[in-house]
């Protein structure tokens, strides 16, 4: 090169070159950083937003129960059936009628719920509903397979069909270490106050319902499924026929 002429040496280009490399590899080492986090972040608030949808649904369903009955062994040749509570709950599962449902919320026919519990997908349990619009006493008879008497009453429970899951299941909580239900039950002895039983064997309807969650890993980053009381502000007497009682 000539003395007073300008210009870049092959190292000053081959510097340049490996510096604007390690700037560029650094930019995109960042910018995957930030995505990974993004995506952690999104995949968390979804979650979260998941558990709080599915305790809302839950809690909206109990508080919609309605005082609904089946005419159990009642068919379409004229057969009458014998009129029964249809409320029917285990540790494990539960039968009722709400007026809130997963497709219509509020605004809806009331539907005859199947809330219960199976194994999940990757250990653990989940918890389940299915939706059964509710045509009536009658037109609920189909599902009823009989009833019991409640001791020192002449009210009936009916005994429903088994619970099975199917394509239209919604899962409501999933990856649980445990999901029981309890049904808080008045006393039949004089003066004793109420208490919560796994299984409700009672004339008419519980106090309140309780759903114990508890999720199989904890993870304090997520929201976590918790347990759901729900009472139950129902007031009929199963024994009488009220005007509106179908």
């Amino acid at each position: 090169m000539r003395r007073g002429e300008a210009g870049v040496t092959l190292v000053e280009l081959l510097v340049a070159v490996t510096l604007l490399s390690l700037l560029s590899l650094g930019m995109v080492m960042a910018m995957r950083v930030g995505l990974a986090a993004y995506s952690k972040t999104e995949t968390k608030l979804m979650d979260n937003r998941r558990v709080a949808g599915a305790q809302r649904i839950v809690q909206s369903e109990l508080q919609g129960l309605m005082p609904a009955f089946v005419m159990c062994g009642a068919t379409a040749q004229g057969v009458t059936g014998t009129r029964a509570v249809l409320f029917q709950g285990t540790s494990n599962s539960m039968w009722m009628v709400s007026t809130f449902s997963l497709q219509q919320g509020w605004r809806g026919q009331p539907q005859i719920l199947q809330l219960f519990v199976i194994p999940g997908d990757q250990g653990g349990v989940r918890l389940v509903v299915n939706e059964i619009p509710y045509t009536g006493a009658r037109g609920a008879a189909q599902y009823c397979s009989g009833t019991i008497n409640v001791p020192n009453t002449i009210a009936r429970l009916a005994q429903m069909i088994p619970i099975a899951a199917g394509p239209q299941t919604f899962v409501l909580a999933d990856k649980l270490a445990f999901c029981r239900f309890s049904y808080f039950t008045p006393s039949n002895q004089l003066y004793e106050p109420p208490a919560w039983q796994s299984a409700w064997a009672s004339k008419g309807w519980p106090l309140a319902v309780r759903i114990e969650m508890a999720p199989a890993d904890t993870d304090p980053s997520r929201l976590q499924p918790i347990s759901i009381v729900a009472p139950l502000h129902i007031r009929r007497d199963p024994e009488k026929v009220y005007t509106d009682d179908n």
